[in-house]
């Protein structure tokens, strides 16, 4: 869809008239004698996806997280011929409405143009343009209780942070931009698909992307519709090739210090939330991941 000069409420509203869990209680670290530092967006020890206190980066930039409203489940759900992907904190940096940086609350879901399949860019005024490998992502929606069938008319909304390991809004330097997110509709075999770039590996964490997922775009401006919240992550051999090119220098530390093991996402599992991937650093890669909801 292309960029609006309105709201995403106020599109959808002129769309309408031309038309006539399992592991969010698992990620808080108990015991600090054997958890790994948990650190946030661009390396602070003070927040990471699982937190939901004030989150600092390593630049200097806070962002309130008060709460992510993310629902947790317990284990995985299969219904029917499909298991159900697992419930996941938002994070510290969501910018859903339903937490806040240092300015107040942000919300990327009513701002005009959020509705995109390219989120290379900033839109809305920001001008800032997110760089690094190209990177296509490919989402299968499918409805579980409906026979695991194409959910149709659901809507993602992604983010994820650039290769510097800085989220848009939150951190500092770019707290004025809103790239990297974006939402978009599903086709009627439950198709999604963003372009993107590659997001880097900042300390505690796994390269991973964010998304919920909402029953239709009308509902997508407002997260308390949102009926899935969860990561996807990437295989090995794929992040050492991106972290081998220029401009992400950092990741490369940060990666070798890290596995799945150790991530305080996926150490209990991530089969369901691991992306299959095609292609090169040159051309760039596509990421393709079947995930089954239950609306």
């Amino acid at each position: 869809m292309q960029k609006h000069g309105h709201s995403l409420a106020e599109d959808l509203d002129k769309m309408t008239q031309m038309a006539a869990g399992r592991r969010q209680s698992l990620r808080w670290m108990l015991a600090s004698a054997a958890a790994l530092p948990v650190l946030g967006c661009g390396g602070s020890s003070g927040s990471s996806d699982s937190t939901a206190s004030t989150g600092t980066s390593s630049t200097g930039a806070t962002g309130t997280a008060g709460t992510t409203g993310t629902t947790g489940t317990t284990g995985t759900t299969t219904n029917g011929s499909c298991s159900v992907i697992p419930e996941e904190t938002g994070g510290p940096y969501p910018g859903d409405g339903t937490n806040s940086n240092s300015s107040g609350v942000v919300n990327v879901l009513t701002q005009s143009g959020v509705v995109r399949q390219d989120i290379r860019s900033s839109f809305g005024g920001a001008t800032a343009v997110a760089a690094g490998v190209l990177l296509t992502i490919k989402l299968k929606i499918q409805n579980a209780n409906s026979s695991c069938g194409a959910a149709g008319g659901f809507a993602v909304y992604l983010w994820h942070c650039d290769r510097d390991g800085n989220y848009s809004l939150y951190s500092s330097g770019v707290t004025s931009q809103n790239y990297l997110r974006g939402v978009q509709e599903a086709d009627a075999n439950g198709d999604v698909t963003f372009t993107t770039i590659f997001p880097g590996c900042y300390a505690g964490r796994m390269p991973h992307v964010h998304f919920e997922v909402y029953p239709t775009l009308a509902k997508a401006s407002n997260a308390s519709n949102r009926i899935k919240t969860s990561q996807f992550a990437f295989p090995n051999a794929t992040c050492n090739e991106v972290y081998a090119t220029t401009g992400y220098s950092a990741s490369v530390r940060n990666f070798s210090q890290i596995s799945f093991a150790t991530d305080n996402i996926f150490s209990d599992g991530y089969a369901l939330q691991l992306a299959s991937m095609t292609g090169n650093v040159t051309d760039g890669y596509v990421a393709t991941l079947s995930l089954a909801v239950i609306a």
